[in-house]
């Protein structure tokens, strides 16, 4: 898993990678999805990772104003912060890096991603970047690029952690490394990167520069 290689920074995603708030984001969109006629099995999978403008959009649904229904859907995602919980072993492993060493780049707005960090209890990263930040969200690369950018590295030196397709491509289209976070995953993914389930599984060393490697605690899957 990344033998001998060293990263400049790490570049975390947020729902799903570093915090769990899918009960919470689906309770939402299923009202949405049903109010729209939608078939909401076949249609909550599809939310994850992407800006909520661009998942609206992507439907097009005759007389529906995208930017006023993710306005409307943030509002009722902030008031539902119910069950979201860290993603095991992040809170150690987030507070174990150098805070100008790590981003967490997020297709959630500003205030939403606040709110979901402290109803979760992980750390405050000092550099964010998050949907209002890009004109194009994942899998578009812009997110973590513009991350690696205001961390003053290259994003080929970074790695990317993340839990969803578009946010996996979007890792791979930025020329970063990716390893994938699976806690979350109901089926297992066919996927290229290394898989974690927690970040239990994982410690890291930091050398003279400041760069850093993984270390493997115990067994992956």
């Amino acid at each position: 898993m990344f033998a001998g290689r060293k990263f400049a920074a790490f570049l975390f995603d947020m729902d799903g990678t570093v915090l769990n708030s899918i009960a919470a984001a689906e309770r939402v969109w299923t009202k949405w999805a049903e109010r729209h006629g939608l078939d909401v099995a076949a249609f909550l999978p599809t939310i994850h990772g992407k800006r909520a403008i661009e998942t609206i959009g992507a439907l097009k649904l005759p007389g529906v104003d995208a930017v006023a229904e993710a306005d409307a859907l943030l509002k009722a995602e902030m008031d539902d912060l119910e069950g979201i919980v860290p993603i095991p072993g992040a809170v150690a492993f987030l507070e174990s890096l150098p805070r100008d060493r790590w981003a967490i780049v997020t297709s959630a707005p500003r205030e939403l991603a606040l709110l979901r960090i402290k109803a979760a209890g992980i750390p405050v990263p000092a550099t964010m970047v998050t949907a209002e930040d890009v004109n194009h969200g994942k899998p578009a690369p812009d997110c973590f690029l513009l991350a690696a950018q205001r961390l003053g590295v290259e994003a080929r030196d970074c790695l990317v952690f993340e839990d969803a397709p578009a946010g996996i491509a979007a890792g791979e289209a930025s020329g970063a490394s990716v390893m994938v976070i699976a806690a979350t995953h109901v089926h297992p993914m066919v996927t290229p990167h290394p898989t974690i389930h927690s970040y239990d599984e994982i410690g890291i060393t930091v050398d003279e520069k400041g760069w850093l490697a993984l270390a493997l605690e115990r067994a992956v899957a």
